[in-house]
C-alpha cells in the first residue's frame, strides 16, 4: 500500500503527536528510503531517548512475546537500568507458542539469544534481517536443530519473527546504533507470553510448561534488575546472573559447577517471587479445572482478511494467539481436540498441577499446519557455537548495587 504525500503527513502528525510507534504500519514509505542500512531513527524517537536519558548509541535489548505479538526494543539509561523504548506489532510468526526443536517444525524460537554485528544482514531478500542465532548453547545441548530463522521485513514467516518493512528499518537502525556504540552482543529475549502469574496459570497445562518456567527465571531477573541478565548454560539448562566458583567453568553438556546469586539480587528475587507465588495461588483458582486452548497458525490467519485489505500476495499476517484463542473446560478442551484430524504427535508430557481437574494426555497434542518453504539462507549467518565449556568469565556489572 503507498500513501500519498499529503496522507503521510497527516499520520505522521498524529503519530508525532502521540508518541508511540507500535502500529503495524509506520509512517515510513521503505520504498523512500535511500539508504536502508544507515536510516536513521525518526525524531519523535530521539526526543524520547533524550528525555528518559538515554545516548543515541547507549546498549539496547530486544524482548518478543509471542501471544501478544510484541517486539519491544529496550535502552540502556545513563543510570546503566534499560528502559522501554518503542514497541512493534510483530506482523507475522509461524507454528504455535512453544520452542523450536528441529529443522522444518515452522517454530519460532524462544530462548535467549546473544546477537553481534555479524548477525545484522543488510542483504537479506526480506528487506532487512536479524539473524537469531538459533540454535544456541542451551539448543544445542538438547539436540535442537535449525537455520535461518530471522527477524525481517516483508510480513510473511516460516519460522521467523516478520515485521513490516517500515518497522525491521527501525529494529534494525537501533542494533546498529546499539553495536557503534561499542555493545558487543545484543540480548534477544524470546518468550511465548509475558510470564506474568495470570498467564503462567493460564498456561499452567501445557506440555512447555517446565520449560516456561525455566525461561521464566530470567524473566525475573530483568524485571528485578532493568538489566539483561547474563546467561549461562549448564547440565543442558539455563542459568542466569550466577556467580561460578573460581577455577570452575560453565559446559553446556555437563553438570553445573557450585554457582551463587549474589545476595543483594538474591534478595530481591526473593521479595519479587513471594508476591508471584500469592498472585499465582489467586490465578489457579480462576482458572481450575479450564485449560487454555492454544490456536493452531490457520486458526490465526482466520482472522487477518481485513489486515491484509489494500496489501499485495505476499503481505501475509498470521493474527493474534490471543483473539484466537481459548479458554475451555478440560473435557471441552479434550473434545475439541480429538475432533481435530490431525498427524501430530505428543512432544512432552502434560505438566502436572494442583488443580482439582487434571487433562489427559490430549494435553500434549499439538496440531501442525501445512508447511511451506524454508527461507533461502542467509548470508551473513554466525557460524554454529560449539560446545566447548566457557572460558572464564569477567564480573558482571553489580547492578544490584546501584
Amino acid at each position: 500500500m503507498r500513501l500519498k504525500p499529503t496522507a503521510l503527513l497527516m499520520i505522521a502528525l498524529t503519530i508525532g503527536l502521540a508518541g508511540c510507534n507500535d502500529t503495524l504500519d509506520s509512517v515510513v514509505d521503505p520504498s523512500t528510503v535511500k539508504n536502508k542500512v544507515e536510516y536513521q531513527l525518526p525524531s519523535r524517537v530521539r526526543d524520547e531517548m533524550k528525555a528518559k536519558g538515554m545516548e543515541r548509541n547507549s546498549p539496547i535489548a530486544m524482548r518478543i512475546f509471542k501471544e501478544e505479538g510484541v517486539l519491544e526494543i529496550w535502552k540502556a539509561k545513563t543510570n546503566n537500568r534499560f528502559d522501554k523504548i518503542a514497541e512493534y506489532q510483530i506482523c507475522a510468526w509461524s507454528g504455535r507458542l512453544g520452542p523450536k526443536v528441529k529443522e522444518g517444525d515452522r517454530q519460532a524460537p524462544e530462548g535467549f539469544y546473544p546477537l553481534s554485528p555479524y548477525h545484522l544482514n543488510p542483504n537479506s531478500k526480506y528487506f532487512l534481517a536479524i539473524n537469531t542465532g538459533y540454535p544456541n548453547r542451551y539448543d544445542q545441548a538438547n539436540g535442537r536443530n535449525g537455520s535461518n530463522l530471522m527477524i525481517h521485513g516483508a510480513c510473511s514467516s516460516s519460522g521467523c519473527y516478520s515485521m513490516t518493512d517500515a518497522q525491521i528499518l527501525e529494529i534494525y537502525a537501533f542494533a546498529r546504533d546499539a553495536f557503534k556504540g561499542g555493545q558487543q552482543t545484543v540480548q534477544l529475549q524470546a518468550f511465548p507470553f509475558r510470564m506474568t502469574a495470570d498467564n503462567m496459570a493460564r498456561h499452567q497445562h501445557s506440555p512447555h510448561y517446565e520449560f516456561w518456567k525455566m525461561l521464566k527465571v530470567g524473566y525475573d531477573n530483568f524485571e528485578v534488575t532493568k538489566r539483561p541478565p547474563e546467561i549461562g548454560v549448564c547440565d543442558r539448562k539455563y542459568v542466569f546472573n550466577q556467580q561460578v566458583e573460581e577455577g570452575k567453568t560453565l559446559n553446556a553438556a555437563a553438570a553445573c559447577p557450585p554457582m551463587t546469586t549474589p545476595p543483594a539480587l538474591q534478595v530481591a528475587l526473593a521479595s519479587y517471587n513471594a508476591q508471584y507465588e500469592r498472585d499465582f495461588a489467586k490465578a489457579s483458582k480462576k482458572y481450575d479445572g479450564k485449560i487454555w486452548y492454544d490456536p493452531s497458525e490457520a486458526e490465526r490467519k482466520a482472522l487477518v482478511a481485513e489486515m491484509r485489505k489494500g496489501h499485495d500476495l505476499a503481505y501475509a499476517p498470521t493474527g493474534s494467539a490471543l483473539k484466537a484463542g481459548k479458554l475451555l473446560k478440560i473435557e471441552e478442551f479434550e473434545k475439541l481436540v480429538a475432533e481435530k484430524d490431525t498427524a501430530a504427535k505428543p512432544v512432552a508430557a502434560p505438566a502436572k498441577t494442583a488443580t482439582s481437574a487434571q487433562p489427559s494426555a490430549k494435553v500434549a497434542e499439538v496440531a501442525q499446519t501445512a508447511s511451506v518453504p524454508v527461507p533461502q539462507s542467509n548470508p551473513l549467518a554466525p557460524a554454529p557455537v560449539a560446545l566447548a565449556a566457557e572460558g572464564p568469565r569477567k564480573p558482571f556489572w553489580k547492578f544490584w548495587q546501584k
